[in-house]
C-alpha cells in the first residue's frame, strides 16, 4: 500500500475538505528546489513550501550546522537555562533587525509568535496601570490560527465558525495610494471611542489575501500617526521576513519602525519549527518589577530549542552571503521581466511584484474561485511545477537557490496553463 492510501486511514490534513479531496500526494525526497514523489516524479517547489525553505530543501550548509549541534545539546528548558545557540542567535538577529529592536522572545511558529505579541501589547499597558483591550488590523489580513492570531486576522474563510468567540478588532482598509486621508479619519474615530492596545499589520505584502501589495510611504503615514497616539505597532513579518521583499525585512523599507516584530517560516530555512517575537527595550522594561505578576508568563516547551537556533544561525549567515543576495536580485529582476510579459495576456486581470514575490490575478467569475484553484493546481503538478493558487491568484515565491532553467520552467508552465484554462 502506498503512502497516499496509508495516509487516508488515520491522518487529518490542514486546510482541506477530506470529503471532496481525500488524496494527498506522497513526497519521499526534497533537495534544493525539487520535490520527488513516491513514483519518482519531480516537481519544482515554486512557493518554497509555504515560504519556509527559501534556501532550498535539505540545504547542506544548514543541515551540517544542525548535525553538529545535535551531537552537543538537543533540548533544554529555557526558563531556567540558556545556551550558546540562543545567545548567539539573539546577537546575530539584533544586528539585522530594525535598529529599535533589542529583545528576543522565542515561540514555536508564526501563530504563536503573533499570540505572544498580542499578549505583550496587552500586558505592556496593564503593567503601566492602563487597561486596553482592542486592536486595530487591516481588512483581509492573516496572522495565524490560534485564537489571538485568528482574532486579528480578517479572512472569514479561516475564521467563520469562531467569529463569535474572538477579541474585539477594529479593521481599516489597506492603503492604496488614494485612501490615506480616509484611513487616518477612521483611525481618529476608532481611537476616540476605544482603548487601543495595538495595530498589527503585514508590512507591504498581505500573503493569504492573495499577495496584495501596498506602498511603504502609505503604510509609514499610518504607523507614524499611531505612534504619535501612543499605540503599539506590531509587524507580522512571518511571511515577508528574511529577504523575500528584497530587504532583510519589509520593515527596513518603512521609516517608522514597529515596536514588536513577529518572525517564523524562513527563520530556520524550513528545516525545523521555530518563531520569534522581538520588541524594543522600552516594552521589555515594563515587565521588570519586584512584583512577579508583572513578568511575562508565556512559555513554549521547545522555546529556544538549540537545534532550531543552530538552523536559524545558519540561515542568517547564508542570507548575508553575496551568492544569496545576488540570487534575490536575479529572481526579482526575472519576475519583473515576466510580469511585463504576462500582464498583456487576455486571461490576466492584474499583476504585482515585490522582491521574489510575483502574483498574477486571473479574470474569472468569483463563484469559480474554489474550483479554479483545484484545476490550476492539477495542471501545474502535471507539468512538474508546484504552485498553490490563492483563489484566482497565482503566486510565485521560489527558493533563492532556484536556477535560471528552473525559473524559466515555472514561467513557461504558467503561460501554458493560461492558454488552456
Amino acid at each position: 500500500m502506498n503512502l497516499q492510501e496509508r495516509d487516508k486511514k488515520h491522518l487529518w490534513h490542514p486546510l482541506k475538505q477530506h470529503q471532496t479531496h481525500p488524496d494527498s500526494l506522497g513526497i519521499v525526497k526534497a533537495k534544493g528546489c525539487i520535490l520527488t514523489d513516491e513514483k519518482g516524479n519531480e516537481y519544482i517547489d515554486a512557493i518554497s513550501s509555504w515560504y519556509t525553505c527559501m534556501f532550498g530543501h535539505c540545504n547542506d550548509f544548514i543541515t551540517s550546522r544542525v548535525y553538529q549541534q545535535m551531537q552537543t545539546l538537543d533540548q533544554i528548558m529555557f526558563s531556567d537555562f540558556t545556551h550558546e545557540p540562543a545567545v548567539k542567535l539573539s546577537e546575530e538577529l539584533i544586528k539585522i533587525l530594525p535598529k529599535n529592536q533589542n529583545r528576543i522572545f522565542f515561540n514555536d511558529n508564526g501563530s504563536t509568535a503573533v499570540e505572544a505579541s498580542i499578549k505583550m501589547a496587552l500586558q505592556y499597558y496593564f503593567n503601566k496601570g492602563e487597561k486596553r483591550s482592542t486592536f486595530i488590523a487591516f481588512e483581509n489580513g492573516f496572522h495565524g490560527d490560534t485564537f489571538g492570531a485568528m482574532s486579528v486576522s480578517g479572512l472569514s474563510a479561516y475564521n467563520g465558525p469562531f467569529e463569535d468567540f474572538l477579541m474585539d478588532i477594529k479593521r481599516i482598509p489597506v492603503p492604496n495610494g488614494k485612501n490615506n486621508d480616509e484611513i487616518l479619519s477612521q483611525l481618529k474615530e476608532i481611537i476616540s471611542k476605544n482603548d487601543i492596545a495595538g495595530f498589527i499589520y503585514e508590512p507591504l505584502v498581505q500573503g493569504a489575501a492573495g499577495m496584495k501589495i501596498h506602498e511603504a510611504a502609505d503604510l509609514n503615514e499610518i504607523l507614524k500617526y499611531l505612534k504619535n497616539k501612543n499605540i503599539l505597532t506590531i509587524a507580522d513579518e512571518v511571511m515577508t521576513g528574511f529577504g523575500k521583499t528584497g530587504n532583510n525585512f519589509a520593515s527596513d523599507e518603512i521609516a517608522t519602525k514597529p515596536d514588536i516584530i513577529c518572525l517564523s517560516k524562513a527563520l530556520t530555512g524550513g528545516l525545523v519549527p521555530m518563531a520569534i517575537t522581538s520588541c524594543t527595550e522600552e516594552i521589555y522594561s515594563t515587565f521588570l518589577s519586584n512584583d512577579i505578576a508583572k513578568g511575562f508568563f508565556h512559555c513554549h516547551t521547545y522555546s529556544a530549542n538549540p537545534i532550531a537556533c543552530s538552523a536559524a544561525l545558519a540561515t542568517i549567515e547564508l542570507l548575508q552571503t553575496k551568492e544569496i543576495q545576488d540570487s534575490i536580485e536575479f529572481i526579482s529582476n526575472a519576475h519583473k521581466t515576466f510580469e511585463d510579459k504576462i500582464k498583456q495576456h487576455s486571461k490576466v486581470a492584474s499583476t504585482r511584484c515585490k522582491g521574489v514575490i510575483l502574483a498574477i490575478d486571473l479574470k474569472t467569475n468569483a463563484n469559480r474561485y474554489g474550483s479554479l484553484r483545484d484545476e490550476l493546481l492539477k495542471y501545474f503538478m502535471e507539468d512538474g511545477v508546484f504552485l498553490r493558487p490563492l483563489g484566482n491568484t497565482i503566486y510565485i515565491q521560489p527558493p533563492y537557490v532556484i536556477t535560471e532553467k528552473q525559473l524559466k520552467k515555472v514561467y513557461t508552465t504558467i503561460e501554458k496553463v493560461l492558454d488552456i484554462f
